[in-house]
Formats: structure tokens, C-alpha cells, sequence
């Protein structure tokens, strides 16, 4: 059963990724889109922190 849900996520990946869509984006919006909105928030305020040490924005 697990296999089969496997294949049919990389399946919906496959006919994202057809019509234009990148699926390393999707799949870091459904991994943010999982996060509780606070840890979520914690992360990109440490994330942009980091990117300010580096010049990045």
C-alpha cells in the first residue's frame, strides 16, 4: 500500500512538473504547509537572520 502511494505522489509530481511547475518548490510548500504556523514563523525569521549575515537581503 505504502508503494502504491508512493507512486502516485511521484506521479502528481511528474504532471506538476509537465506543466511548468518545479517540484522541489512543491514539495517544500507541502513541508511548510505541515509546520505548525509558530514553528513555521521561528524558521524564517531565523532564516532571514542568517541570509542579513550574509548579505542575502
Amino acid at each position: 500500500e505504502k508503494k502504491g502511494i508512493a507512486d502516485d505522489i511521484r506521479d502528481v509530481y511528474a504532471e506538476a512538473k509537465a506543466v511548468g511547475y518545479d517540484p522541489k518548490i512543491m514539495r517544500q510548500v507541502v513541508r511548510l504547509r505541515k509546520m505548525d504556523a509558530n514553528d513555521r514563523n521561528e524558521m524564517e525569521m531565523i532564516l532571514d537572520t542568517y541570509k542579513a549575515a550574509l548579505g542575502l537581503g
